[in-house]
């Protein structure tokens, strides 16, 4: 495949199922296309590579800004392709509010894992999406499954309600913390980590050792009043020196297996499934709203009567769902 040339749906899908790396990225920008051409043959290709996807690990890691979620994922990744995996990591990045690109710049925070074969980075700007997750990441996830990676890390940006979008699409969910920066308490009421699977206290290491541990006692003893049995291991490790990096895996491998035991994880991926296509009807109805040309020509109107004080927020919603027939 050339770069100038056009694959259809069908040779792109056999491409990706072979492992072709600039196959994959081609197939993945096709999916965050929002040509209405695209979606179609995107949609198309989705259809092929399906039946062969759903057996990867899928891992969702959040964390404050500063706890070193990427230095994390480069370690982690790098133990993991280490052991024979392929890591495929979608590090979903803020959007420039004037741009809407990615301004991180997740594979420069990746060295290791940037330069491992056996890996497939892909920043992906979050274009305005609830709470910061890229559109379009579910399939991607299923692109990087067909493709032959066995491990799926989505890293989220750690604001709003990514951490909840994130959750809702993957089987296990690590969150980051540092220590001793009064985050134990400030997690829980956020309720972040009551969506925690696994808590891992980093920059476990040099003089923040007995700190980082004494952050794990604390979440832990936190954790066991408002969660009791159900509560997630709290671990420490340091993403800088790669020590107990293991550890953390095998609490999530952990926590992995108990799903699968106990049919959870079957449960929950249909759950998953559900999720998501409501998810794209909601965006389908967002879209029509758009493009629409009586709203279109009407929705300027509405939106200064609204402003002004004019007219009841209820009202004008009203006024549009009677133009589509809701």
């Amino acid at each position: 495949m050339t770069k100038t040339s056009t694959p259809s749906p069908t040779d792109l899908a056999k491409l990706v199922l072979k492992g072709d790396r600039a196959a994959l990225a081609r197939a993945i920008t096709l999916v965050e296309s929002k040509k209405p051409e695209h979606r179609e043959q995107a949609q198309k290709m989705l259809r092929l590579l399906l039946p062969h996807t759903g057996k990867t690990i899928r891992l969702g890691i959040t964390g404050v800004p500063g706890v070193g979620k990427s230095t994390t994922i480069d370690a982690l990744g790098t133990y993991l392709t280490g052991k024979g995996h392929r890591v495929a990591v979608l590090a979903v990045d803020p959007s420039s509010v004037r741009t809407g690109g990615s301004i991180l710049g997740d594979k420069t925070r990746m060295p290791r894992l940037s330069a491992d074969e056996a890996a497939f980075i892909r920043p992906s700007p979050s274009t305005g999406t609830l709470g910061g997750v890229a559109a379009r990441t579910r399939e991607t996830m299923l692109l990087c499954e067909a493709a032959g990676y066995d491990i799926v890390i989505v890293e989220t940006v750690g604001a709003g309600q990514s951490e909840v979008a994130v959750a809702e699409m993957t089987d296990s969910f690590l969150v980051l913390m540092l220590p001793g920066a009064g985050d134990e308490l400030q997690g829980i009421k956020k309720g972040v980590l009551e969506l925690a699977n696994v808590i891992a206290v980093n920059k476990a290491d040099g003089d923040n050792i007995m700190r980082a541990k004494a952050a794990a006692t604390s979440l832990t003893a936190a954790l066991h009043i408002t969660a009791g049995h159900e509560a997630p291991p709290v671990l420490t490790y340091s993403a800088l020196t790669g020590d107990k990096v293991s550890s953390v895996w095998d609490a999530i491998t952990l926590h992995r297996k108990q799903l699968e035991k106990s049919g959870a994880l079957a449960d929950k991926r249909r759950a998953q499934q559900i999720k998501w296509m409501w998810t794209l009807l909601e965006e389908r109805f967002r879209g029509r709203l758009r493009s629409d040309p009586k709203i279109k020509a009407k929705l300027p109107a509405l939106e200064k009567a609204v402003a002004d004080g004019k007219l009841p927020a209820d009202l004008a919603a009203q006024e549009i769902a009677d133009i589509l027939g809701l």
